[in-house]
């Protein structure tokens, strides 16, 4: 109809799609509104799907990831009272070659009284293990709300906290993935919620080109510290046969590019055909003596407490964390827990 009024939402699809030489990143005012339509139910699904493939054509740019960042967390129905976190740990990507070793870093912090709230999402893509999922065999649960995640890092110094509980309108998109054909900005910027605003966000990231538009984000949306690179699966965690580069900013400031010499001289990590939840309790109790696994674990564990600014220098955050995995309670994982075997062990106590 040549007389009808063009939908509200229409020009931000326009801004994206006018073509090589017109089109433009969203600025982060427009990205914010934009979401916010999203979010509120304001945009229609044919509208929806353009604009996120429209954004993934065109690669997200820093201004719109924050702007994405900041209408999400307006949406946030966060305790009366937030509770001091110390990390803010995202998990999106779920594993696929290599068991989740980066938990059992996690664990290792909480151990030396790092609370850490970790916020995630799973079944986006087939054949993935899930942080939830290996969660739940170790018998942490999962928070049914933010109010429920405070009191978990009250009682625990950890909270896992779904992606359906910070935003059901942004788990739905996720979940477009397999119509879709491709991954969306969605899986970028909910890494980058941070709800209770931990002072250290780290970032894994599968694709290398993203480091400087997370770093980016990172440093309009004023975050303290935030750490990012590229990890096994997508995720948090470090692959100790190779270099790696984290990017880091701290407020305004950075990124600052540091690299890190590989921890182990190996060549290539066949991908682990049985991905057995047990190995994670095994190692944890020492009954197991993966030298690749235990590296993974050590350098995720160094990185994050280099970002967290616990050691100056790499050599010395290396050795902190060698330290803190050593003394770890080794008894506080059951010997059967994540083995399946005779259901979920309640291991939760650990934390």
């Amino acid at each position: 109809m040549p007389d009808a009024i063009p939908h509200p939402f229409s020009r931000f699809v326009a801004i994206l799609g006018r073509g090589r030489t017109k089109q433009r990143h969203l600025t982060r005012e427009e990205a914010r509104e934009a979401m916010e339509m999203i979010l509120e139910g304001r945009a229609l699904p044919e509208q929806i799907g353009a604009f996120l493939m429209l954004l993934r054509l065109k690669e997200e740019a820093p201004e719109e990831m924050a702007g994405f960042v900041d209408a999400t967390r307006a949406t946030f129905r966060l305790p009366p009272a937030i509770p001091p976190v110390d990390v803010d740990w995202s998990s999106y990507a779920g594993k696929r070659r290599q068991l989740p070793w980066f938990l059992l870093s996690v664990l290792t912090l909480v151990g030396e009284g790092v609370r850490v709230f970790m916020h995630g999402t799973e079944g986006h893509t087939p054949g993935r293990l899930y942080t939830r999922e290996v969660l739940a065999a170790l018998g942490i649960p999962a928070a049914a709300s933010l109010e429920e995640a405070a009191r978990h890092i009250e009682a625990r110094g950890f909270a896992y906290v779904p992606l359906e509980v910070l935003s059901p309108v942004l788990r739905q998109l996720i979940e477009l993935r397999p119509i879709l054909g491709l991954r969306s900005p969605v899986h970028s910027f909910t890494r980058m919620l941070n709800p209770f605003g931990a002072p250290v966000m780290m970032q894994g990231i599968f694709h290398r080109g993203f480091m400087d538009i997370h770093a980016g984000a990172a440093r309009l949306l004023g975050q303290p510290v935030a750490a990012v690179f590229r990890g096994e699966g997508g995720e948090i965690e470090r692959r100790p046969n190779k270099p790696l580069q984290v990017w880091t900013t701290r407020g305004a400031e950075g990124p600052f590019v540091e690299e890190w010499p590989a921890l182990l001289d190996e060549g290539h990590i066949p991908a682990d055909e049985q991905m057995d939840m047990g190995r994670l309790a095994a190692l944890w109790r020492g009954e197991e003596d993966d030298e690749h696994a235990a590296a993974s674990v050590i350098g995720t564990l160094a990185v994050t407490l280099k970002a967290m600014g616990r050691a100056r220098a790499i050599g010395e955050a290396e050795a902190l964390a060698r330290a803190m995995w050593a003394r770890r309670d080794r008894s506080r994982i059951p010997a059967a827990c994540a083995t399946g075997a005779n259901g979920v062990s309640p291991v939760g106590a650990m934390l």
